[in-house]
């Protein structure tokens, strides 16, 4: 088995994983407020999300890193490059995944994302996923489907099939960092945005843009999007990809509860249901990160 843990600075690197997972989760979270509040299309959206993150991973690398930009690129070697082509095709597929399937039936695929981890894990890394690790991801899968259950089924195989593209790139994505921990997190994610902003500006449509587009889109790329994406892959340094991929889906609850507070919308019953599963299962496998081993 390959080992790929490295020591956390306090002393639980499961616990620490964990809660950088869910920092990041909590970051990505506001993304859905601001692509309703950016008033533009999926294109467009990912474009500026790509500007943006590019430039700030950029800035925020050459001003903090020893190493400098182009030092931390080289460092990092041709792993950074293919992960930031794996975050290109996953954003790319699930851009098309949603103009041919529902939001629903993307979810529940996206959900899908642990186990896929976990297969990968296994197969590149030779990691054993515990079985608390499988018992927690099959109840978030749960809460997951509780939580769209209302409008699941109303997609086709074309979508469904690019959905499931997405988190495969998704869930390799986690396992190469994984496997590579000295590849920087930042750059990672600003390779992303990059190749993400040179594809979608043939489909975008920048001239239009409003400048409270440019706003809103500046602070999520800027931002919470970019820091969001950097945690989740500075987690993997601590726990298994899969744990990461399924702390994660602690986004689908976070989510609909910023979308409650700041455009007042209230979610169905069921969102409620599935997410209490979800959140009860997130809490339940953060203790049990944090109890000493024996």
């Amino acid at each position: 088995m390959t080992d790929t843990s490295i020591r956390s600075p306090f002393g639980s690197a499961q616990m620490t994983g964990v809660l950088i997972a869910l920092a990041g989760a909590t970051l990505m979270s506001f993304d859905a407020i601001f692509i309703r509040l950016s008033g533009v299309s999926g294109f467009d959206t990912a474009f500026l999300f790509g500007l943006f993150t590019a430039l700030s991973m950029s800035i925020f690398i050459q001003l903090r890193e020893d190493k400098r930009l182009i030092g931390t690129l080289r460092a990092s070697g041709w792993p950074v490059i293919v992960s930031g082509l794996l975050m290109l095709g996953s954003a790319t597929t699930l851009i098309f995944s949603l103009k041919n399937t529902s939001v629903a039936n993307a979810i529940v695929i996206l959900s899908t994302s642990p186990a896929l981890a976990a297969l990968f894990s296994w197969v590149f890394l030779g990691e054993v996923t515990r079985r608390a690790t499988w018992i927690a991801i099959a109840a978030v899968m749960v809460g997951i489907a509780i939580v769209v259950s209302g409008s699941f089924g109303s997609g086709n195989l074309l979508g469904d099939a690019l959905a499931l593209i997405a988190v495969s790139f998704v869930s390799l994505n986690m396992v190469l960092l994984r496997r590579f921990q000295a590849v920087s997190r930042m750059a990672s994610v600003g390779m992303g945005g990059l190749f993400l902003a040179i594809v979608m500006v043939f489909l975008a449509t920048p001239s239009t843009y409003s400048a409270s587009t440019w706003a809103v889109m500046a602070v999520m790329g800027l931002f919470t999007a970019p820091f969001g994406r950097v945690l989740s892959q500075v987690a993997t340094r601590y726990i298994t990809a899969p744990e990461v991929g399924m702390i994660l889906m602690a986004e689908a609850v976070l989510a609909p509860l910023f979308a409650y507070g700041v455009f007042g919308e209230i979610p169905p019953l069921v969102s409620f249901a599935g997410g209490g599963v979800i959140l009860v299962t997130l809490l339940t496998y953060t203790m049990l990160a944090n109890r000493p081993s024996k």
